[in-house]
């Protein structure tokens, strides 16, 4: 009786898995029929597409050739060729928001990302965690058959989830990705990359000097990743999301791509936007009759000053050298990387995949004004609040580009690779949303190298590819109850240029500026991201009627002021519904209130009772946002170690060359190192190290005042156990010292090295023993925040 009641109740579970065991249980296997199938993961239909979709960085629909553009970009010409170009899609104006609707089909306010993850803040809007309505579209994916993998830029880990020691809930492959290879964060630096592999963090597999970029390396991994895949799964399909680092600042490229185009910006950025207008009418990308905004179309006191653009007419001859040398290299390292992609799809080719592979090219936001007017070799000196010295860019104008820089463009070639639009990434204006979409799938597109005009969003994308691979989004997922997808499929566009767009409304928001589409008219407010103005109540809305006006030149706010009304009440219903409020425009540099305001909201790590953090050898580098913050503080740190006769190598390190500190032993000399924002000279104090014994040596920093740009200043000494054998006055950097990666390492520097004494090597401490690294604040836990955000934000 016990026996049969027992087969029973293990046939009645059964009945309630997922797929039903459809075998027999007895007493003895024999017996008994077994059932794989009830266990094997389902399989995606016979003949199920490929998916694969490339998002670049901070890219205007100018920029690029199937455009119009300059940029030559054959690998997207190719597949625009054999597939549509799509003239009206369009992002949210910044990077982390524009992935998170990638990954789930929901406006990202509803996902948590109304701003990128490093500046998040308490509220359900703008927490950067996925909550659990809103399920990834990778998740879905791969439960109907689909392998699926993450390369390159990841950008939607919450801040509070980067270190070695986080949850990894958030991380790629708890969001439904078999396998994830790139960075985590806004940026990183392309030639000494902070990269992880799956759920941790990893070295880079080698140097510049060995032919390393990481456009190269992303693409190496994609392709062993499809490789992987169909030698052992060959009917498989699969879906990669390859996210490489361009176009974002850092701009790097090998030097001849660079040269490549050599003298082809001097005509400045307005004979540009000049230049390019024509093109894109003549490809069909924008309508006859279509006019240029203008250079700076906002009115003074309604954004930030620093979104100024410079005109070219006012430039000396060294400086449009030294700006049209920035656009080439920004060219060059978008080309190089479109070359990197252009062998994917030349394995797809070979392998037979590509004719049912569906390809998407875009871009998540407008080109950056984040270099100011006067462009950068150093952008951490923007976001630090320290200023670039433009007699000291101008001796690095043939290094741009190289491991030696870390630049940026000016605003006016964000403004004019935003051709014809009003501004760049940030603002909810035509230049920062309206961005480059190409989509090819020969096998399910019949239509060949036309154009598309219907309006969409990124929140389409999601269900296009569910639509086109025959999966439908459940209706529960994990036992929560989802919320609808935000986008439509735009699959309906796909064989019909004329067929109207299946779309009608689109809000936007952005830092404080808000916009709103619906049924070809669209409302803006005339208040800049972060421009610290508040008094939202009175903004005053413009109105444009895009069916006509692509550009967004002619403002009819005056002429409807009834449609300026329903658009800004339908404004406010959309933002109820995908949890927009509170509206954030603090402008945390130079307005004190502001910054109060925000260190009240932000993540924060706190600082320990004792104000002291312990490190420890053979450990994975510390992120900057959880290490123990130096920045503008008094500080001393201390080191525990064995030291032998040939003991050498890095104590501790963190940052790189445009700027951080380091303590090492080389030469028989302990040393340290204050390399301040890459500005030469390096501040090095050192003395004889120890030849034998265990003993304590470090550095102590005493701030007494602070510079013209508030970097602090005061004495650093050298400390051998209870000796001073060393001193020097120094200055601190102010606000980070890396945007991303870099961060604290013991007993190795990690990427690019802090100092020029030992460049180009990890410097990895050997022959002696570090049992632990001691930083001690607790002097000063000060801790300044307004700097911390500037830096933060500079990961958009």
């Amino acid at each position: 009786m016990r026996v049969a009641m027992l087969v029973a109740q293990t046939n009645e579970r059964e009945q309630t898995m997922a797929k039903q065991f459809s075998g027999k249980i007895e007493l003895d296997v024999r017996d008994s029929v077994a059932d794989w199938d009830a266990f094997i993961p389902s399989k995606a239909p016979q003949g199920s597409p490929n998916v694969l979709v490339v998002l670049y960085d901070d890219t205007g629909q100018a920029a690029w050739s199937p455009y119009g553009g300059r940029i030559q970009m054959p690998t997207m010409e190719r597949l625009a060729a054999n597939g549509l170009t799509y003239s009206q899609w369009h992002t949210t104006a910044l990077c982390s928001p524009t992935r998170s609707t990638f990954l789930t089909g929901r406006n990202h306010h509803a996902n948590g990302f109304a701003t990128i993850s490093e500046s998040s803040t308490g509220f359900p809007g703008y927490n950067s965690h996925l909550p659990p309505e809103n399920a990834t579209m990778a998740n879905v994916l791969r439960d109907a058959g689909w392998s699926t993998f993450w390369v390159g830029k990841n950008h939607n880990v919450p801040i509070d989830e980067w270190t070695a020691g986080s949850s990894r809930k958030n991380w790629p492959l708890a969001q439904g990705y078999d396998r994830f290879y790139g960075f985590i964060g806004g940026e990183t630096n392309n030639w000494y990359p902070s990269l992880a592999e799956d759920n941790h963090y990893i070295d880079q597999p080698s140097l510049p000097e060995d032919g390393y970029h990481l456009s190269k390396d992303l693409a190496d991994q994609a392709l062993k990743m499809i490789r992987d895949t169909k030698q052992t799964e060959p009917d498989k399909p699969w879906y990669m999301w390859f996210c490489p680092g361009a176009n974002h600042a850092p701009h790097h490229a090998p030097q001849e791509y660079i040269d490549k185009y050599k003298g082809q910006f001097d005509d400045g950025y307005e004979a540009y936007r000049e230049w390019v207008l024509p093109r894109m009418i003549e490809r069909g990308v924008l309508p006859e009759g279509t006019e240029l905004t203008d250079v700076n179309p906002m009115t003074p006191g309604t954004f930030n000053p620093t979104d100024e653009v410079r005109p070219w007419a006012e430039l000396d001859a060294e400086e449009r050298a030294m700006f049209s040398r920035m656009a080439e290299v920004y060219a060059g390292f978008s080309e190089y990387t479109d070359a990197q992609i252009g062998r994917i799809v030349d394995y797809l080719e070979e392998s037979g995949q590509l004719d049912n592979t569906i390809i998407m090219y875009c871009a998540d936001n407008g080109a950056s004004g984040e270099g100011s007017p006067n462009g950068s070799v150093n952008e951490g000196k923007i976001f630090g609040g320290y200023p670039d010295d433009l007699a000291e860019n101008l001796t690095k104008v043939d290094q741009l580009g190289s491991p030696d820089t870390y630049n940026h463009y000016p605003t006016g070639w964000a403004m004019a690779f935003s051709t014809p639009y009003r501004m760049f990434k940030r603002y909810t204006y035509q230049g920062g949303v309206c961005d480059p979409l190409v989509i090819s799938w020969p096998a399910g597109i019949a239509s060949r190298g036309e154009v598309r005009n219907q309006y969409h969003h990124s929140t389409d994308i999601v269900p296009t590819i569910l639509d086109a691979c025959g999966v439908t989004f459940p209706e529960t997922y994990d036992g929560v109850e989802q919320a609808p997808l935000a986008g439509v499929s735009m699959r309906y566009s796909f064989d019909s240029a004329s067929v109207p767009t299946e779309k009608h409304t689109q809000y936007y928001e952005m830092l404080g500026n808000r916009g709103i589409w619906h049924e070809g008219w669209k409302a803006v407010a005339e208040h800049g991201p972060m421009a610290g103005t508040s008094g939202f109540d009175g903004d005053r809305w413009q109105l444009f009627h895009t069916d006509v006006d692509r550009s967004e030149a002619r403002d009819l706010a005056d002429e409807h002021p009834d449609k300026v009304e329903e658009l800004v009440a339908l404004w406010f219903e959309e933002a109820k519904a995908n949890k927009v409020l509170p509206l954030n425009d603090l402008q945390i540099i130079g307005n004190p209130k502001d910054f109060e305001t925000f260190i009240k909201m932000e993540f924060n790590v706190p600082v320990p009772p004792s104000g002291q953090y312990t490190y420890y050898p053979d450990t994975t580098e510390v992120p900057e946002r959880s290490a123990a913050n130096v920045h503008g503080v008094s500080y001393k740190v201390i080191a525990d170690i064995d030291f032998t006769p040939d003991t050498e190598g890095v104590v501790f390190a963190h940052g790189s060359r445009f700027g951080g500190h380091a303590l090492y032993v080389k030469d028989g000399q302990l040393t340290y190192v204050y390399n301040f924002l890459g500005i030469p000279p390096e501040n090095v104090v050192s003395a004889p190290a120890p030849t034998s014994g265990r003993h304590l040596v470090g550095v102590s920093f005493t701030k007494e005042g602070t510079g013209e740009h508030r970097e602090a200043t005061g004495p650093l000494a050298l400390f051998i156990d209870d000796e001073q054998v060393a001193d020097m006055q120094i200055r601190t950097v102010l606000g980070h010292f890396s945007l991303c990666g870099e961060g604290l390492c013991i007993g190795y520097d990690s990427g690019d090295a802090v100092t020029e004494a030992y460049a180009g090597k990890r410097f990895a401490f050997h022959d002696g023993t570090i049992h632990k690294v001691v930083f001690d604040i607790a002097d000063d836990a000060y801790v300044d925040l307004e700097a911390h955000l500037a830096a933060a934000l500079s990961r958009d």
